[in-house]
């Protein structure tokens, strides 16, 4: 299970319809709703300049937070929706889902990569190229990895990890069904053979390939 779930912490919304929304709002607030997990919906305000933060970092509905509100349990949330100002772009609501430990869902697991010294391709000079520093698994909620552990040891230059060839935690499966390149080892600038040359160029070729094709999915 993951070291660490981030902490997301607001305040109970007291009153709830427009008006208590455009008053959270004057205070520097933005209102949202904690729902699902068998209990009532719960109004809530989080920080505008936390929340927008937490936002420009990046996968904020892909993140599992610890949700903490004075006066209730801590409860894993995730984000389902952020509402945005049409014009400024800015958040004005959100809502986060109640997760059960059984819950299955999506989220980016960093990449540990080890043995780096024991790889052939790297003693004779050659650089590992990390295509992927994180892959998006599924996972339940109450088991998520804190990291996908990746041993180069043996690689030489011009070997591809894909996603096939890494032990994945148990009960994590990736979300994209085809074999994905995770890093390769490059060879050194200037140092290459004709040989390498060409079949490095079909390596990057792949990597642009792959990566081309998730983004039209």
């Amino acid at each position: 299970m993951a070291g660490e779930i981030p902490d997301l912490v607001a305040l109970e919304r007291t009153g709830t319809g427009k008006g208590a929304a455009r008053q959270a709002r004057r205070d520097g607030m933005v209102p949202g709703i904690v729902f699902g997990g068998d209990k009532e919906p719960l109004p809530i305000n989080i920080p505008f300049n936390v929340l927008f933060k937490r936002l420009k970092a990046g996968r904020f509905k892909s993140t599992l937070w610890n949700l903490k509100v004075e006066g209730h349990e801590d409860v894993r949330v995730i984000c389902r929706d952020v509402q945005r100002d049409v014009v400024k772009d800015l958040p004005t609501h959100l809502d986060l889902m109640r997760l059960r430990r059984t819950t299955k869902i999506a989220l980016f697991i960093p990449v540990e990569f080890i043995n780096e010294e024991e790889a052939p391709g790297i003693k004779k000079g050659g650089v590992l190229t990390v295509v992927r520093p994180e892959v998006e698994l599924m996972c339940t909620a109450g088991d998520i990895p804190e990291k996908i552990t990746v041993d180069v040891a043996g690689l030489n230059i011009n070997d591809v990890v894909t996603i096939s060839s890494v032990d994945l935690p148990a009960g994590t499966k990736p979300t994209i069904d085809r074999d994905f390149v995770i890093a390769n080892i490059s060879a050194p600038t200037g140092l290459s053979t004709d040989d390498d040359e060409e079949e490095g160029e079909e390596v990057a070729a792949d990597e642009v390939e792959v990566v081309g094709q998730e983004a039209e999915e």
